[in-house]
């Protein structure tokens, strides 16, 4: 199976929508998921995800089902927290040497302990989105054991979530058993990226999953629209 992680094209968040430029990333997208296809598209409930899966879903003729637990809202007000800069979001997006030093990486398991995290019980947030991920891929036919998976129902299914930055990266460590704050502050998606995991099916039905590509964006590069992460760095 592969499965899909993308996020929103170019966003407005409140109204919660896409601009301009973002909808223009999301019709690029669904030319580029087109070439090979999808089986299957899941959708968190906020609008600008549902915006961005929409092309898609027009163009392949497929049915986008909600899951409710990638709300991105749901994560931030989990997650999100006064943080050691003075500001307000997420305590990850904050100057990089704050979150990823000797001090937090000796932390191991207990990274949640680190400094950057004081303002906020954020494993609960993990936890929550860890159980629900657990859940979700059951039913594609992977439960996880420990760090890795069984395939109970193996298959080739292309499988794509359009959800978002703060949620996706905390599911990304997830499924790649990576601690969180290392993922964090090490690795981001930008505006209507595309993550590729693969749960490649074994004779032991033992899967590891790996991640093919990371915020591939090459989509952007073949429609010639601009490109930039976040908006701030031209890439």
């Amino acid at each position: 199976m592969l499965l899909y992680i993308i996020r929103h094209g170019d966003p407005v968040y409140n109204p919660d929508s896409l601009t301009p430029k973002g909808h223009l990333q999301a019709e690029a997208l669904a030319k580029r998921l087109a070439v090979h296809g999808l089986d299957r598209i899941y959708c968190s409930p906020n609008v600008r995800a549902k915006q961005t899966a929409q092309p898609t879903c027009d163009l392949l003729g497929l049915e986008m089902n909600i899951e409710d637990w990638t709300s991105e809202d749901i994560a931030w007000k989990e997650m999100a927290c006064h943080t050691l800069e003075g500001g307000y979001g997420w305590p990850f997006h904050i100057q990089n040497s704050k979150v990823k030093n000797d001090q937090n990486l000796a932390l191991g398991d207990k990274w949640y302990e680190a400094e950057c995290f004081k303002n906020v019980d954020i494993k609960a947030g993990v936890d929550r989105i860890a159980f629900e991920s657990d859940k979700f891929t059951e039913k594609l036919g992977y439960v996880r054991e420990g760090s890795i998976y069984r395939a109970v129902s193996p298959n080739d299914m292309r499988v794509a979530v359009f959800c978002h930055q703060g949620f996706g990266t905390t599911w990304m460590s997830y499924l790649l058993s990576i601690n969180p704050l290392l993922f964090w502050s090490s690795f981001d998606i930008s505006h209507s990226s595309v993550t590729i995991i693969e749960f490649k099916n074994t004779e032991d039905s033992l899967v590891a999953p790996k991640c093919l590509c990371l915020s591939d964006m090459s989509h952007i590069y073949k429609e010639g629209l601009p490109l930039s992460y976040q908006n701030i760095l031209d890439i």
